[in-house]
Protein backbone atom coordinates (compact mmCIF):
# COMPACT_ATOMS: atom_id res chain seq x y z
CA UNK A 1 0.00 0.00 0.00
CA UNK A 2 1.57 3.59 -1.01
CA UNK A 3 1.94 6.14 1.26
CA UNK A 4 -0.51 9.06 2.06
CA UNK A 5 0.05 12.30 -0.13
CA UNK A 6 1.15 14.87 2.73
CA UNK A 7 0.07 18.05 1.79
CA UNK A 8 -0.41 22.04 3.08
CA UNK A 9 -3.55 23.81 3.31
CA UNK A 10 -3.40 27.88 2.56
CA UNK A 11 -6.45 28.85 4.13
CA UNK A 12 -8.70 27.26 6.94
CA UNK A 13 -11.91 29.06 6.30
CA UNK A 14 -15.22 26.52 5.50
CA UNK A 15 -13.72 24.53 2.82
CA UNK A 16 -10.15 24.62 4.11
CA UNK A 17 -11.62 23.25 7.27
CA UNK A 18 -14.72 21.46 6.49
CA UNK A 19 -14.56 19.90 3.24
CA UNK A 20 -10.77 19.13 2.39
CA UNK A 21 -10.02 18.67 5.87
CA UNK A 22 -12.72 16.61 6.45
CA UNK A 23 -11.99 14.35 3.96
CA UNK A 24 -8.10 13.99 5.37
CA UNK A 25 -9.87 13.54 8.74
CA UNK A 26 -12.08 10.46 7.71
CA UNK A 27 -9.18 8.60 5.16
CA UNK A 28 -6.37 9.41 6.68
CA UNK A 29 -4.37 6.61 4.87
CA UNK A 30 -4.81 8.81 2.21
CA UNK A 31 -4.02 12.33 2.49
CA UNK A 32 -1.93 13.80 5.74
CA UNK A 33 -2.31 17.86 6.18
CA UNK A 34 0.88 18.71 7.54
CA UNK A 35 1.05 22.39 7.70
CA UNK A 36 -1.47 25.09 7.27
CA UNK A 37 -1.43 29.24 6.71
CA UNK A 38 -4.25 30.90 8.20
CA UNK A 39 -3.82 34.38 9.19
CA UNK A 40 -6.87 34.32 11.86
CA UNK A 41 -5.22 32.37 14.77
CA UNK A 42 -8.30 30.91 15.76
CA UNK A 43 -9.32 29.00 12.60
CA UNK A 44 -5.37 27.98 12.41
CA UNK A 45 -5.06 26.62 15.92
CA UNK A 46 -8.27 24.78 15.05
CA UNK A 47 -6.71 22.96 11.94
CA UNK A 48 -3.73 22.34 13.61
CA UNK A 49 -5.61 20.99 16.63
CA UNK A 50 -7.45 18.54 14.76
CA UNK A 51 -4.63 17.55 12.32
CA UNK A 52 -2.00 17.11 14.94
CA UNK A 53 0.25 19.74 13.31
CA UNK A 54 3.18 20.83 15.56
CA UNK A 55 3.76 24.79 16.73
CA UNK A 56 6.34 24.90 14.41
CA UNK A 57 3.95 24.00 11.00
CA UNK A 58 1.91 26.41 11.57
CA UNK A 59 1.99 30.33 9.79
CA UNK A 60 0.03 33.22 9.76
CA UNK A 61 1.44 33.55 5.90
CA UNK A 62 1.20 31.93 2.73
CA UNK A 63 4.80 33.98 2.30
CA UNK A 64 6.07 32.04 5.16
CA UNK A 65 4.96 28.58 5.12
CA UNK A 66 5.92 28.78 1.20
CA UNK A 67 9.64 30.14 2.41
CA UNK A 68 10.36 26.51 3.75
CA UNK A 69 10.56 25.00 0.40
CA UNK A 70 9.13 21.96 -0.63
CA UNK A 71 8.06 20.46 2.59
CA UNK A 72 5.18 18.57 1.54
CA UNK A 73 3.77 16.67 -2.17
CA UNK A 74 0.47 18.74 -2.42
CA UNK A 75 -0.64 22.07 -1.80
CA UNK A 76 -4.39 23.08 -1.34
CA UNK A 77 -5.37 27.05 -1.55
CA UNK A 78 -8.60 27.97 -0.17
CA UNK A 79 -8.44 32.09 0.64
CA UNK A 80 -10.33 34.01 -0.47
CA UNK A 81 -10.73 34.44 -4.31
CA UNK A 82 -8.38 37.91 -4.73
CA UNK A 83 -5.96 36.10 -2.41
CA UNK A 84 -5.56 32.72 -4.85
CA UNK A 85 -2.68 33.87 -7.18
CA UNK A 86 0.21 34.71 -5.07
CA UNK A 87 0.07 31.48 -3.32
CA UNK A 88 -0.68 29.47 -5.76
CA UNK A 89 2.02 30.62 -8.47
CA UNK A 90 4.98 30.23 -5.58
CA UNK A 91 3.53 26.65 -4.97
CA UNK A 92 3.85 25.14 -8.44
CA UNK A 93 6.95 27.29 -8.56
CA UNK A 94 7.90 25.43 -5.23
CA UNK A 95 7.09 21.84 -6.91
CA UNK A 96 4.00 21.43 -5.25
CA UNK A 97 0.85 19.92 -7.08
CA UNK A 98 -1.89 22.22 -6.06
CA UNK A 99 -5.59 22.11 -6.03
CA UNK A 100 -7.21 25.40 -6.16
CA UNK A 101 -10.77 27.04 -5.15
CA UNK A 102 -12.67 28.21 -7.45
CA UNK A 103 -12.95 30.79 -9.30
CA UNK A 104 -9.10 30.40 -9.91
CA UNK A 105 -8.64 34.24 -10.19
CA UNK A 106 -10.99 37.38 -10.01
CA UNK A 107 -9.05 38.78 -13.35
CA UNK A 108 -8.75 37.72 -16.52
CA UNK A 109 -4.69 38.14 -16.83
CA UNK A 110 -4.46 36.18 -13.41
CA UNK A 111 -6.34 33.18 -14.59
CA UNK A 112 -4.18 32.69 -17.75
CA UNK A 113 -1.11 33.66 -15.58
CA UNK A 114 -2.10 30.26 -13.56
CA UNK A 115 -2.66 28.05 -16.38
CA UNK A 116 0.72 29.12 -18.06
CA UNK A 117 2.50 28.62 -14.69
CA UNK A 118 1.20 25.12 -14.32
CA UNK A 119 2.40 24.30 -18.01
CA UNK A 120 5.47 25.70 -17.54
CA UNK A 121 6.35 24.27 -14.31
CA UNK A 122 4.77 20.66 -14.90
CA UNK A 123 2.88 20.82 -11.90
CA UNK A 124 -0.51 19.51 -11.49
CA UNK A 125 -3.08 22.53 -11.08
CA UNK A 126 -6.45 21.38 -10.38
CA UNK A 127 -9.79 23.70 -10.06
CA UNK A 128 -12.50 22.84 -7.67
CA UNK A 129 -14.91 21.93 -9.98
CA UNK A 130 -16.73 19.83 -7.70
CA UNK A 131 -19.76 19.30 -10.00
CA UNK A 132 -18.25 17.12 -12.19
CA UNK A 133 -17.60 14.52 -9.34
CA UNK A 134 -21.44 14.92 -8.47
CA UNK A 135 -23.56 11.81 -9.61
CA UNK A 136 -26.11 13.98 -11.08
CA UNK A 137 -23.63 15.80 -13.64
CA UNK A 138 -21.40 12.73 -14.38
CA UNK A 139 -24.76 10.72 -15.64
CA UNK A 140 -25.50 13.37 -17.33
CA UNK A 141 -22.58 13.83 -18.71
CA UNK A 142 -22.33 9.97 -19.88
CA UNK A 143 -26.08 10.45 -21.10
CA UNK A 144 -25.10 13.23 -23.28
CA UNK A 145 -21.79 11.75 -24.77
CA UNK A 146 -23.97 8.25 -25.37
CA UNK A 147 -26.18 9.37 -27.97
CA UNK A 148 -29.24 8.67 -26.02
CA UNK A 149 -30.90 12.01 -27.03
CA UNK A 150 -29.23 12.30 -30.55
CA UNK A 151 -27.73 15.04 -31.34
CA UNK A 152 -28.20 18.14 -28.83
CA UNK A 153 -29.69 21.05 -30.80
CA UNK A 154 -30.52 22.84 -27.92
CA UNK A 155 -29.83 23.51 -24.05
CA UNK A 156 -31.47 25.58 -20.96
CA UNK A 157 -29.59 25.75 -17.95
CA UNK A 158 -31.04 27.49 -14.63
CA UNK A 159 -28.75 28.24 -11.82
CA UNK A 160 -31.36 29.31 -9.07
CA UNK A 161 -30.09 31.13 -6.18
CA UNK A 162 -32.12 30.94 -3.09
CA UNK A 163 -33.25 34.43 -2.54
CA UNK A 164 -31.38 33.85 1.20
CA UNK A 165 -28.28 32.99 -0.41
CA UNK A 166 -28.46 35.42 -2.33
CA UNK A 167 -28.44 37.79 0.28
CA UNK A 168 -25.98 36.19 2.68
CA UNK A 169 -22.93 35.84 -0.47
CA UNK A 170 -23.41 38.73 -2.74
CA UNK A 171 -25.73 41.14 -0.89
CA UNK A 172 -24.28 41.23 2.24
CA UNK A 173 -21.09 38.61 2.29
CA UNK A 174 -17.66 38.54 0.54
CA UNK A 175 -19.15 38.60 -3.25
CA UNK A 176 -20.95 41.69 -3.00
CA UNK A 177 -18.62 44.14 -5.09
CA UNK A 178 -17.26 42.76 -7.94
CA UNK A 179 -14.02 44.90 -7.30
CA UNK A 180 -13.72 43.25 -4.39
CA UNK A 181 -14.13 39.47 -5.73
CA UNK A 182 -15.05 38.57 -9.07
CA UNK A 183 -18.95 38.79 -10.65
CA UNK A 184 -21.48 36.68 -9.70
CA UNK A 185 -21.25 35.07 -13.10
CA UNK A 186 -17.56 33.98 -12.76
CA UNK A 187 -17.92 33.01 -8.93
CA UNK A 188 -21.15 31.42 -8.84
CA UNK A 189 -21.07 29.99 -12.72
CA UNK A 190 -18.11 29.15 -13.39
CA UNK A 191 -19.20 25.32 -12.37
CA UNK A 192 -22.15 25.59 -14.45
CA UNK A 193 -20.21 26.96 -17.52
CA UNK A 194 -17.58 24.14 -16.96
CA UNK A 195 -20.31 21.86 -17.11
CA UNK A 196 -21.79 22.89 -20.37
CA UNK A 197 -17.98 22.97 -21.69
CA UNK A 198 -17.54 19.42 -20.84
CA UNK A 199 -20.58 18.27 -22.20
CA UNK A 200 -21.18 20.22 -25.23
CA UNK A 201 -17.16 21.57 -26.05
CA UNK A 202 -15.86 24.97 -26.91
CA UNK A 203 -18.24 28.38 -27.63
CA UNK A 204 -18.18 29.89 -30.32
CA UNK A 205 -19.76 32.94 -29.75
CA UNK A 206 -21.62 34.39 -27.15
CA UNK A 207 -24.31 37.70 -25.51
CA UNK A 208 -25.38 38.50 -22.33
CA UNK A 209 -27.73 40.49 -20.60
CA UNK A 210 -28.68 41.34 -16.45
CA UNK A 211 -28.31 43.91 -13.89
CA UNK A 212 -28.98 44.45 -9.95
CA UNK A 213 -32.59 45.22 -9.67
CA UNK A 214 -33.96 44.76 -6.39
CA UNK A 215 -31.02 44.68 -3.78
CA UNK A 216 -30.95 48.86 -4.06
CA UNK A 217 -31.68 51.26 -1.47
CA UNK A 218 -35.10 53.00 -3.61
CA UNK A 219 -36.61 49.27 -3.11
CA UNK A 220 -36.34 49.58 0.98
CA UNK A 221 -39.93 49.73 2.71
CA UNK A 222 -40.60 52.92 4.59
CA UNK A 223 -38.33 53.27 7.76
CA UNK A 224 -35.83 50.51 6.81
CA UNK A 225 -33.41 51.26 9.15
CA UNK A 226 -29.45 50.36 8.29
CA UNK A 227 -29.96 47.41 10.17
CA UNK A 228 -32.43 44.70 10.80
CA UNK A 229 -31.31 44.88 14.72
CA UNK A 230 -32.22 48.41 15.14
CA UNK A 231 -36.00 47.88 14.76
CA UNK A 232 -37.49 47.56 11.79
CA UNK A 233 -40.85 48.36 10.48
CA UNK A 234 -40.91 45.28 8.13
CA UNK A 235 -39.06 43.07 10.11
CA UNK A 236 -41.99 40.36 10.20
CA UNK A 237 -42.83 40.34 6.54
CA UNK A 238 -39.61 40.60 5.72
CA UNK A 239 -38.07 37.37 4.01
CA UNK A 240 -34.24 38.93 4.44
CA UNK A 241 -35.08 39.18 8.12
CA UNK A 242 -31.49 38.49 9.48
CA UNK A 243 -32.56 37.06 12.73
CA UNK A 244 -34.94 34.91 10.82
CA UNK A 245 -31.70 32.93 8.95
CA UNK A 246 -28.87 33.77 11.18
CA UNK A 247 -30.94 32.86 14.94
CA UNK A 248 -34.21 31.32 14.04
CA UNK A 249 -32.36 29.40 10.80
CA UNK A 250 -36.37 29.59 9.11
CA UNK A 251 -35.02 29.14 5.44
CA UNK A 252 -33.07 26.57 6.39
CA UNK A 253 -35.64 24.45 8.17
CA UNK A 254 -37.81 24.94 4.79
CA UNK A 255 -34.71 23.20 3.08
CA UNK A 256 -34.99 20.39 5.58
CA UNK A 257 -38.55 19.89 4.90
CA UNK A 258 -37.75 18.29 1.45
CA UNK A 259 -35.02 15.67 3.61
CA UNK A 260 -35.17 12.59 2.71
CA UNK A 261 -34.80 11.60 6.01
CA UNK A 262 -38.01 11.34 7.77
CA UNK A 263 -37.38 12.66 11.64
CA UNK A 264 -35.41 16.04 9.96
CA UNK A 265 -38.94 16.57 8.17
CA UNK A 266 -40.52 15.64 11.38
CA UNK A 267 -38.25 18.40 13.16
CA UNK A 268 -38.53 21.06 10.54
CA UNK A 269 -42.13 21.06 10.51
CA UNK A 270 -42.41 20.91 14.36
CA UNK A 271 -40.10 23.48 14.67
CA UNK A 272 -41.86 26.09 12.17
CA UNK A 273 -45.50 25.30 12.48
CA UNK A 274 -44.85 24.63 16.68
CA UNK A 275 -42.03 26.40 17.52
CA UNK A 276 -42.95 27.05 21.68
CA UNK A 277 -43.87 22.78 21.13
CA UNK A 278 -40.47 22.43 19.58
CA UNK A 279 -38.54 24.34 22.45
CA UNK A 280 -40.30 22.06 24.96
CA UNK A 281 -39.71 18.97 23.12
CA UNK A 282 -36.05 19.47 22.86
CA UNK A 283 -36.10 18.66 26.68
CA UNK A 284 -37.78 15.65 26.07
CA UNK A 285 -36.83 14.17 22.74
CA UNK A 286 -33.05 12.97 22.58
CA UNK A 287 -31.58 14.16 19.80
CA UNK A 288 -34.24 17.25 19.22
CA UNK A 289 -32.09 19.79 20.12
CA UNK A 290 -29.03 19.30 18.09
CA UNK A 291 -31.61 19.13 15.56
CA UNK A 292 -32.91 22.20 16.06
CA UNK A 293 -29.35 23.92 17.02
CA UNK A 294 -27.76 24.26 13.52
CA UNK A 295 -24.86 26.09 13.65
CA UNK A 296 -23.08 25.39 10.18
CA UNK A 297 -23.27 27.20 7.01
CA UNK A 298 -23.83 30.29 6.37
CA UNK A 299 -24.48 30.35 10.06
CA UNK A 300 -20.89 30.07 11.18
CA UNK A 301 -19.73 32.82 8.77
CA UNK A 302 -20.83 35.17 10.27
CA UNK A 303 -18.98 34.71 14.17
CA UNK A 304 -16.46 32.20 15.01
CA UNK A 305 -18.36 31.85 18.37
CA UNK A 306 -21.63 30.49 16.81
CA UNK A 307 -23.78 30.87 20.38
CA UNK A 308 -27.22 32.53 19.80
CA UNK A 309 -25.72 35.53 22.16
CA UNK A 310 -23.06 35.78 20.17
CA UNK A 311 -24.40 35.65 16.26
CA UNK A 312 -26.91 38.25 17.94
CA UNK A 313 -23.73 41.01 18.66
CA UNK A 314 -22.53 39.86 15.05
CA UNK A 315 -26.07 40.75 13.59
CA UNK A 316 -25.63 43.87 15.42
CA UNK A 317 -22.36 44.98 14.43
CA UNK A 318 -21.05 42.90 11.83
CA UNK A 319 -21.48 42.91 8.11
CA UNK A 320 -24.89 40.12 7.77
CA UNK A 321 -26.85 41.84 9.78
CA UNK A 322 -27.41 45.14 7.42
CA UNK A 323 -30.57 45.56 5.79
CA UNK A 324 -30.27 43.86 2.99
CA UNK A 325 -31.53 47.07 0.88
CA UNK A 326 -28.81 49.47 2.62
CA UNK A 327 -25.50 47.19 1.38
CA UNK A 328 -22.51 48.36 -0.46
CA UNK A 329 -23.26 45.68 -3.04
CA UNK A 330 -22.99 46.17 -6.98
CA UNK A 331 -22.61 42.45 -8.40
CA UNK A 332 -26.43 41.77 -10.65
CA UNK A 333 -29.06 39.85 -9.14
CA UNK A 334 -30.01 38.40 -12.66
CA UNK A 335 -28.17 37.85 -15.58
CA UNK A 336 -29.02 35.31 -18.88
CA UNK A 337 -26.22 33.93 -20.72
CA UNK A 338 -26.84 32.90 -24.82
CA UNK A 339 -23.73 30.73 -26.15
CA UNK A 340 -23.74 29.22 -29.57
CA UNK A 341 -21.36 26.45 -29.67
CA UNK A 342 -18.68 25.22 -31.86
CA UNK A 343 -20.65 22.14 -32.75
CA UNK A 344 -24.33 24.43 -33.32
CA UNK A 345 -25.93 24.19 -30.37
CA UNK A 346 -27.47 26.85 -28.49
CA UNK A 347 -27.81 27.63 -24.80
CA UNK A 348 -29.76 29.58 -22.44
CA UNK A 349 -27.68 30.05 -19.37
CA UNK A 350 -29.84 32.22 -16.55
CA UNK A 351 -28.66 32.94 -13.31
CA UNK A 352 -30.57 34.76 -10.75
CA UNK A 353 -31.15 35.58 -6.67
CA UNK A 354 -34.46 35.68 -6.11
CA UNK A 355 -34.80 31.63 -5.76
CA UNK A 356 -37.34 30.35 -3.35
CA UNK A 357 -35.52 26.92 -3.53
CA UNK A 358 -31.38 26.36 -3.68
CA UNK A 359 -30.33 24.69 -6.82
CA UNK A 360 -30.63 23.75 -10.78
CA UNK A 361 -32.70 23.18 -13.43
CA UNK A 362 -31.95 21.74 -16.85
CA UNK A 363 -33.30 21.13 -20.45
CA UNK A 364 -31.53 19.21 -23.12
CA UNK A 365 -33.37 18.94 -26.32
CA UNK A 366 -31.45 16.32 -28.45
CA UNK A 367 -32.93 15.11 -32.35
CA UNK A 368 -33.42 11.52 -30.80
CA UNK A 369 -34.95 12.60 -26.78
CA UNK A 370 -35.27 15.42 -24.63
CA UNK A 371 -33.91 15.01 -20.62
CA UNK A 372 -35.24 17.16 -17.82
CA UNK A 373 -33.01 17.55 -14.91
CA UNK A 374 -33.96 18.85 -11.32
CA UNK A 375 -30.44 19.12 -8.87
CA UNK A 376 -31.38 20.25 -5.75
CA UNK A 377 -29.69 19.27 -2.49
CA UNK A 378 -32.24 16.60 -1.28
CA UNK A 379 -33.66 16.11 -4.66
CA UNK A 380 -31.82 15.02 -7.97
CA UNK A 381 -33.56 13.80 -10.67
CA UNK A 382 -33.69 13.15 -14.53
CA UNK A 383 -36.33 11.93 -17.10
CA UNK A 384 -35.86 11.51 -20.84
CA UNK A 385 -38.60 11.52 -23.07
CA UNK A 386 -38.25 9.71 -26.14
CA UNK A 387 -39.41 11.23 -29.25
CA UNK A 388 -40.19 7.87 -31.52
CA UNK A 389 -41.81 5.72 -28.44
CA UNK A 390 -43.14 8.41 -25.99
CA UNK A 391 -41.90 6.74 -23.00
CA UNK A 392 -40.48 8.30 -20.38
CA UNK A 393 -37.50 7.16 -18.37
CA UNK A 394 -36.64 8.12 -15.05
CA UNK A 395 -32.92 7.81 -14.43
CA UNK A 396 -31.94 6.56 -11.13
CA UNK A 397 -28.96 8.63 -9.03
CA UNK A 398 -27.24 7.56 -6.45
CA UNK A 399 -27.19 11.01 -4.54
CA UNK A 400 -26.60 9.40 -0.78
CA UNK A 401 -28.21 10.99 2.27
CA UNK A 402 -28.94 13.84 4.22
CA UNK A 403 -25.72 14.20 6.04
CA UNK A 404 -23.43 13.26 3.30
CA UNK A 405 -20.47 15.38 2.44
CA UNK A 406 -20.72 18.54 0.82
CA UNK A 407 -22.15 18.75 -2.72
CA UNK A 408 -24.14 15.48 -2.21
CA UNK A 409 -20.50 13.76 -1.52
CA UNK A 410 -19.32 15.25 -4.56
CA UNK A 411 -16.57 17.48 -2.28
CA UNK A 412 -14.99 13.95 -1.09
CA UNK A 413 -14.97 12.82 -4.93
CA UNK A 414 -13.03 15.44 -5.84
CA UNK A 415 -10.70 15.03 -2.91
CA UNK A 416 -10.23 11.47 -4.06
CA UNK A 417 -9.39 12.54 -7.44
CA UNK A 418 -6.86 14.94 -6.98
CA UNK A 419 -5.09 12.50 -4.38
CA UNK A 420 -5.38 9.79 -7.05
CA UNK A 421 -3.78 12.75 -9.64
CA UNK A 422 -1.01 14.01 -7.67
CA UNK A 423 2.38 12.76 -8.95
CA UNK A 424 0.30 11.25 -12.22
CA UNK A 425 -1.94 14.35 -13.05
CA UNK A 426 -3.58 11.67 -16.31
CA UNK A 427 -5.36 10.06 -13.77
CA UNK A 428 -6.88 14.03 -12.93
CA UNK A 429 -10.93 14.24 -14.72
CA UNK A 430 -9.98 17.61 -16.03
CA UNK A 431 -7.09 20.06 -16.18
CA UNK A 432 -6.25 23.95 -15.32
CA UNK A 433 -6.46 24.42 -19.52
CA UNK A 434 -9.88 22.91 -19.48
CA UNK A 435 -10.84 24.82 -16.34
CA UNK A 436 -10.29 27.88 -17.48
CA UNK A 437 -12.27 27.61 -20.38
CA UNK A 438 -15.52 27.98 -18.00
CA UNK A 439 -13.40 30.86 -16.80
CA UNK A 440 -13.26 32.56 -20.10
CA UNK A 441 -16.74 32.32 -20.75
CA UNK A 442 -17.52 33.74 -17.69
CA UNK A 443 -15.43 37.42 -18.43
CA UNK A 444 -16.46 36.96 -21.80
CA UNK A 445 -20.00 36.83 -20.96
CA UNK A 446 -19.69 40.03 -18.62
CA UNK A 447 -17.89 41.91 -21.43
CA UNK A 448 -20.84 41.19 -23.33
CA UNK A 449 -23.13 42.65 -20.97
CA UNK A 450 -21.42 45.51 -20.15
CA UNK A 451 -21.11 46.66 -23.87
CA UNK A 452 -23.85 45.21 -25.22
CA UNK A 453 -21.71 43.13 -27.81
CA UNK A 454 -21.34 39.93 -29.25
CA UNK A 455 -18.15 38.13 -28.55
CA UNK A 456 -16.44 36.26 -30.60
CA UNK A 457 -14.42 33.89 -28.24
CA UNK A 458 -11.67 32.86 -30.34
CA UNK A 459 -10.81 36.55 -30.37
CA UNK A 460 -11.44 36.68 -26.93
CA UNK A 461 -9.26 33.73 -26.14
CA UNK A 462 -6.61 35.20 -28.06
CA UNK A 463 -6.64 38.14 -26.33
CA UNK A 464 -6.63 36.55 -22.80
CA UNK A 465 -3.31 34.83 -23.60
CA UNK A 466 -1.78 37.69 -25.07
CA UNK A 467 -2.53 39.39 -21.67
CA UNK A 468 0.31 37.45 -19.57
CA UNK A 469 3.92 39.18 -19.15
CA UNK A 470 6.20 36.71 -21.00
CA UNK A 471 7.03 33.07 -19.72
CA UNK A 472 9.87 32.94 -17.06
CA UNK A 473 8.52 36.89 -16.02
CA UNK A 474 6.69 35.86 -12.67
Amino acid sequence: MSAAVTAILIGAGNRGYEAYGGYALAHPEEIDFVAVAEPHPVRRARFAQVHDIPAERQFGTWEELLAKGKIADAALVCTLDRLHVGPTVAALQAGYDVLLEKPMATTLSDCQRLVQTAERTGRLLQICHVLRYSPFFSTLHDIVRSGRLGEIITVEHRENVAYWHMAHSYVRGNWRDSELESPMILSKCCHDLDILFWNLGPCRRLSSFGSLTHYRPQNAPVGAPERCTDGCPAAAACPWYAPRLYLDIVPLLHVALDSPLRWERWAAGLALDRPLLARFATRIVPGLRAALDYRGWPVSVISEDTSRAARLRALESGPYGRCVYRCDNDVVDHQVVNLEMENGTTVALTMHGHAHREGRTLRYDGTRATLFGFYYPNDQRMEIHDHHSGRVERVHLAIGVAGAAGHAGADHKLMAGFVRAVGDPANALTTARHSLESHLLAFAAEEARQEGTVVDMGEFRQRAENSVRPAGAD
